[in-house]
């Protein structure tokens, strides 16, 4: 009579439920120190950006940022957010594993090279059908 748990979500000791109840300084304590930086620095730009996505969930309205070097602090994790890729919007799922991690890490910019075949003229065997 196997019991079957999931295993709960934590980030340095702490359960999404805690660090939700954290303010975005105190989560800075729990985060690398290049991310601590960042964070403690410009504070004022994530909560903003927070209360922002908030509002807009509660319109049922998109979130849509071109923003890509905002932090990703608890508040965020189940929130679906449109990261700017350069010429289009990537939605962008936030889970508990991408906290302290940057928004822009996971909406890529450069797309995937897909090889085709060669054209006309590329190879040894097609030359003499391109002087034609």
């Amino acid at each position: 009579m196997e019991e079957t748990t999931k295993k709960q979500f934590t980030y340095r000791g702490k359960t999404l439920e805690e660090l939700k109840k954290l303010d975005v300084r105190e989560f800075a304590k729990y985060v690398t120190s290049r991310r601590r930086r960042t964070i403690l620095r410009q504070f004022q730009e994530i909560e903003k950006f927070v209360n922002r996505a908030r509002e807009k969930i509660a319109m049922d309205k998109p979130i849509r940022t071109h923003s890509r070097k905002m932090i990703i602090v608890p508040e965020l994790v189940g929130m679906k957010i449109f990261v700017h890729m350069g010429n289009k919007f990537t939605p962008v799922d936030i889970t508990g594993d991408m906290l302290g991690h940057i928004l822009g890490e996971f909406a890529l910019t450069r797309g995937r090279v897909k090889h085709g075949s060669a054209g006309i003229g590329a190879t040894k065997g097609t030359k003499a059908k391109a002087k034609k």
